[in-house]
């Protein structure tokens, strides 16, 4: 009687060492499942991550954009008028601004600025090759000389000429390639288009608009 109560109480015990053994395995189980979820959660935030970095950086610093051209400040040292030849002359100094939002430079080629009354060339101005640094702008000085030489008997300048103020246009077009990271380059031509108002009596630039 007692050799079966001893082998009862083993039966017990070994039932108990494999439910413990059993409940061992699936708590190492569930834990391994726990860090394989964990694992690939991060790798999914990882990935998402990057992928907003590379977006937010391909909309920003690798977009290129359009560098612009503007006329700067326009001081005239000599201004010659007459309403009943009709003609004028000058010359002024002023700036050739080129903008360039970009993160990376944008070098350009000589290029030739053209001053015009209602359509007509009455002077242009060279502008050397040069580079607008990253985000920045490029100052060149020039000075212009302007003349009526090829207006002739216009009766449209004698009317302004005799109301005291004479608009001027001028265009240019700068090309060049604007460099991102050193290894990528991308053609970009810069346009600028700017009205002018010149006042006789005052001999100074009155508006300059430019677009």
């Amino acid at each position: 009687m007692a050799e079966k109560i001893k082998q009862a109480v083993a039966s017990v015990k070994g039932y108990t060492r494999k439910d413990e053994e059993s409940a061992t395995l699936q708590t190492d189980a569930e834990l391994k499942r726990q860090k394989r979820i964990k694992l690939f959660t991060y790798i999914g935030i990882f990935v998402v991550f990057q992928i907003i970095v590379m977006t937010v950086f391909g909309l920003t610093v690798m977009k290129v954009k359009t560098p612009k051209v503007r006329l700067g400040e326009i001081s005239i040292t000599n201004l010659n008028a007459a309403a009943s030849t009709p003609s004028f002359d000058t010359t002024f100094n002023t700036q050739i601004r080129v903008k360039n939002t970009n993160w990376g430079p944008y070098k350009f080629d000589a290029g030739t600025i053209t001053f015009m009354y209602q359509g007509v060339p009455v002077g242009t101005v060279s502008v050397p090759k040069s580079k607008a640094g990253m985000r920045s702008n490029k100052k060149i000085n020039v000075e212009v000389s302007l003349n009526s030489d090829a207006l002739t008997g216009s009766s449209t300048l004698a009317s302004e000429l005799s109301s005291g103020v004479v608009t001027l246009t001028s265009q240019a077009k700068f090309t060049g390639k604007v460099e991102l990271m050193l290894i990528m380059k991308k053609k970009k031509s810069a346009t600028m288009g700017c009205t002018m108002a010149i006042d006789l009596s005052t001999k100074t630039v009155s508006s300059l608009q430019c677009k």
